[in-house]
């Protein structure tokens, strides 16, 4: 299972997700006050993720410790 901090996350703030895995990269799509949002994880040898998790319509790459990014920007909401 990939992007577990965030699927927790989630499931703590009883927010509805579905969550799909395709080779070793994990996708996830949710809906928070009306707003869609998506995250997406690319493949080694750029491990990263894709999402619009800090501005509803606009998708953005993160790099590094990208769970932790994207988690820390989902904390901010509550």
């Amino acid at each position: 299972m990939r992007l577990k901090c965030i699927q927790d996350f989630l499931r703590r703030h009883h927010i509805a997700y579905t969550y799909q895995e395709e080779v070793d990269c994990g996708t996830i799509d949710f809906i928070h006050r009306g707003l869609s949002y998506h995250i997406w994880e690319y493949p080694e040898p750029e491990r990263g993720a894709e999402s619009n998790v800090r501005t509803a319509g606009r998708q953005e790459e993160f790099e590094g410790d990208y769970e932790t990014q994207i988690l820390s920007i989902l904390e901010s909401w509550f």
